[in-house]
């Protein structure tokens, strides 16, 4: 009752293999983990405009859309009586220009 298996050679290959593969899913894993921990922990890449940490808007008026470039934010805004304007931001905030682009709809 003690006779040693004798594995097959097809059946030894197949069980390295599926070891070899559960190291490098773990490897790919953990790759992937540092990856998006570096991603999200680390400030923007330099080029990429930052949004101000406030921009105040005129009593009334509601943002319709931002936008970005270097050295400025634009944020589209839409007064209570229907009128559309542009304005621009400095990048700490301040603002720089305003064009009045639309009227009431």
């Amino acid at each position: 009752m003690d006779t040693p298996f004798e594995e097959p050679p097809h059946l030894r290959l197949l069980r390295r293999l599926v070891t070899v593969l559960t190291v490098v899913m773990i490897f790919g894993l953990l790759t992937i983990v540092a990856v998006i921990v570096m991603r999200f922990t680390g400030s923007a890449p330099p080029g990429v405009p930052v949004l101000p940490a406030t921009l105040t808007l005129p009593e009334g008026e509601r943002a319709e859309a931002v936008t970005m470039g270097q050295g400025w934010v634009a944020v589209v805004t839409r007064g209570v009586d229907g009128t559309e304007t542009i304005r621009v931001f400095a990048p700490d905030g301040t603002p720089m220009q305003s064009l009045e682009i639309g009227g009431t709809e």
